[in-house]
């Protein structure tokens, strides 16, 4: 987990299908800095010189593993969430979760002496710490009450373009007009699919579903913009560690309204959203996009929804109606083109 390693890996979706400039720029001067390396590509990795022919490939296939890692990390959540409910109240796993994550970050980061972020960068990581660490899990949580993980994996399928879209209004680009009808396309195929699952209207877990994307699209554009100037691995790292004055004793507030009831099932979804989720998955996941580069991590994060539907028919039982699969497809063929659209 070194720093250096780390310091160009923005958040979330290039919103033109290539890596932000900060991004490139950084992995450029550690190539520059080699006697033997040459120009780096949009994947972040060198390829001119003698000696960079091979590291490369043997880089890319562990970062690719890595990131592939973080993807099936995350594709995890609705189903340990659901797991999760069985034993605890939903504002109470939301905020016992945040508390064991910020411990686990904030070791790491005691441990690794990481100083504090500057005084102008703690807004951006409250922005993070409000749509990421505290509104995505709270929001999906109370979902998760009435809706499958099937259903709610396809809606917040969505993800990637709700933050490519903030992530253009937040920088000023521009995208192209096949980006534009591709994240169109991607909003009406989902928004059909709710309200055909919902009987002809939108249920109150859709509502909390959308508010979902929009406060987490928010975090991962902040984020993307902050990790230009710091390790990604450090703004979710102190965005965690930033919400413990309201987890801990929202975590003693929900406790007593909501007792919990341990059993193997809510103790083991904890764990892993606490641990996996919110950190281990993020630091694979960063650490997988230095080494390969953003559009190439972004393209293994489109099989996650999908990855989503399988966990909960194999871990929860749930039987999917054809829509599912088909909407999900839908939304990562719509992605995809988003990826590859250029403005």
């Amino acid at each position: 987990m070194r720093a250096e390693s780390s310091a160009t890996e923005p958040i979330g979706i290039a919103v033109d299908g290539q890596p932000p400039a900060a991004g490139t720029a950084g992995t450029g001067a550690r190539a520059a800095g080699s006697p033997a390396a040459g120009h780096p590509d949009h994947d972040g990795t060198a390829t001119a010189g003698p000696r960079a022919a091979t590291a490369p490939r043997a880089g890319s296939r562990s970062g690719l593993l890595q990131a592939g890692l973080g993807v099936v990390t995350f594709s995890l959540t609705f189903p340990a969430t659901a797991w999760g409910l069985e034993g605890f109240g939903p504002r109470a796993l939301v905020a016992v979760r945040c508390v064991l994550a910020a411990v686990v970050a904030g070791g790491c980061l005691l441990a690794l002496r990481v100083p504090l972020p500057a005084r102008r960068h703690w807004p951006g990581l409250a922005v993070v710490a409000g749509g990421v660490v505290l509104g995505f899990p709270l929001l999906t949580t109370l979902a998760l009450r009435t809706s499958t993980t099937a259903h709610a994996a396809v809606v917040v399928g969505l993800l990637p373009l709700a933050t490519a879209l903030l992530s253009a209004l937040r920088v000023g680009a521009r995208p192209s007009r096949t980006f534009w009808a591709a994240a169109l396309a991607g909003a009406v195929a989902v928004a059909g699919f709710t309200v055909q699952q919902s009987g002809g209207g939108l249920s109150a877990a859709d509502g909390y579903l959308f508010a979902a994307l929009l406060v987490c699209a928010a975090g991962y554009t902040e984020g993307g913009r902050l990790a230009r100037v710091m390790p990604g691995r450090h703004v979710i790292g102190w965005a965690l560690v930033l919400s413990l004055p309201l987890a801990v004793p929202g975590a003693v507030v929900a406790l007593a309204h909501e007792p919990a009831h341990l059993s193997v099932h809510s103790v083991a979804g904890l764990l892993w959203l606490a641990v996996g989720s919110h950190f281990l998955g993020m630091v694979v996941w960063y650490r997988g996009m230095a080494a390969v580069g953003i559009p190439r991590a972004s393209q293994l994060q489109l099989a996650q929804p999908l990855l989503t539907l399988v966990w909960s028919v194999l871990l929860l039982g749930e039987h999917l109606t054809p829509a599912a699969p088909l909407t999900a497809v839908a939304v990562l063929v719509c992605i995809a083109v988003t990826q590859r659209a250029r403005g």
